[in-house]
């Protein structure tokens, strides 16, 4: 394929493993053969990310407006990579409730009329949107793009409803399942097996302040403490904490789960600070469950056959955990958060892990094949554009 000049936004910089995965995942499939202009919150951060291997020019993402601007006019096509980039923000993110939908519309809207370069929004989330106006903000965006591809059902339906032209709507799911367990695995052939003979079981805990309810907090997490306590009455436990975004904002995971720790004093909690997906990566593959509201770390410990309780805290984990078929392990958190069926979750799951690992990668195997036959797609109509 010939190289073309992509401008490639989303959410990088802030240090979340999730994000700067999807950002490593669309660079390896697209290739290297383009010339790609990235947003940031940390500039030098994603360029020591990716140098050396593709040839990219970073800009920072607030900082550097009419930057922006003079790519959009420079590139050959502007490439939304993954994320919930049409969405409403919660209250717990303490901004508008339409702050990315307006930004996105403004910079779709300026590259369609303006600029006229094609817009493709590929592996995208969309949703939460829960007004009428985010609605139609949405559709007004849509509208504009060459192409999109969805990460789940709910959003594919939401699109539908939009009216978006089918023709250039396509139902996928999450980039990173292209990835298999070597990319995560570096230094390992396999993962390993946790020694069955072990007194403690071991469970990664992953979680996120930002849900959609901020005033049920406090009860999701007393109740958390409640269901891991029972669970600890009945098999000791050791949690392994395992933040998937360690800094930049200021109620990031390890400061969410380091008070949790306070929680439970009575249970061995261990404190990581993992920078890299292989570092989340070897946490996961030495505990013997993940429990978890993340969605990258969800969908790594299926890549890797970890077993999984999904805390689900908004419409992508939900949504995702369907495509793995892991709904009877899920569990709501955003209402009534119910710790007897934490409890019986993860005691159930310890004791069918060899099964439920088995399916995990079979199912994350399939997902592979399908979300590389995606991409063998979108590369063809990157090659498209202007010829």
């Amino acid at each position: 394929m010939s190289g073309k000049k992509i401008l490639f936004l989303g959410t990088h910089g802030q240090y979340n493993i999730g994000d700067e995965l999807l950002l490593e995942t669309f660079l390896s499939e697209l290739g290297d053969q383009h010339q790609y202009f990235i947003n940031s919150y940390d500039p030098a951060f994603t360029t020591e990310q990716l140098k050396d291997r593709y040839n990219v020019q970073v800009f920072h993402t607030t900082q550097d407006r009419w930057q922006l601007a003079g790519f959009i006019r420079q590139c050959d096509l502007l490439f939304f990579g993954g994320g919930s980039i049409l969405k409403e923000l919660y209250q717990s993110v303490g901004r508008n409730r339409y702050a990315t939908l307006m930004m996105v519309l403004g910079i779709v809207t300026f590259a369609n009329l303006v600029a006229r370069k094609t817009v493709i929004m590929s592996n995208i989330g969309v949703g939460p949107i829960q007004t009428k106006f985010g609605l139609f903000l949405a559709k007004l965006i849509l509208r504009q793009v060459s192409h999109v591809s969805v990460r789940d059902q709910k959003s594919y339906e939401t699109c539908v409803d939009l009216g978006i032209d089918q023709r250039k709507l396509t139902p996928d799911s999450d980039a990173v399942f292209a990835k298999d367990a070597s990319f995560f695995l570096v230094n390992r052939e396999e993962a390993p097996e946790p020694a069955t003979d072990a007194t403690e079981l071991r469970i990664a805990l992953s979680l996120n302040y930002n849900i959609e309810n901020p005033a049920h907090w406090d009860h999701f997490i007393d109740h958390l403490a409640k269901g891991l306590r029972s669970v600890n009455e009945q098999r000791p436990i050791e949690i392994h904490a395992l933040p998937m975004q360690s800094r930049f904002n200021p109620q990031n995971d390890l400061v969410t789960l380091t008070a949790f720790r306070e929680k439970i004093p009575e249970i061995d909690m261990v404190l990581h600070e993992p920078l890299t997906p292989q570092d989340a990566a070897e946490i996961m593959v030495r505990c013997d469950m993940l429990v978890g509201e993340r969605l990258h770390a969800l969908i790594t410990a299926a890549i890797l056959g970890i077993p999984i309780v999904p805390l689900v805290y908004d419409v992508k984990v939900r949504e995702a955990m369907k495509l793995l078929g892991t709904e009877d392990f899920a569990i709501e958190i955003d209402e009534h958060f119910d710790h007897a069926a934490l409890t019986s979750h993860v005691l159930a799951l310890h004791e069918r892990r060899d099964h439920v690992s088995s399916c995990l990668k079979t199912r994350a195997s399939e997902l592979r094949e399908e979300a590389r036959e995606y991409f063998e797609m979108i590369n063809g109509k990157i090659l498209e554009v202007g010829s």
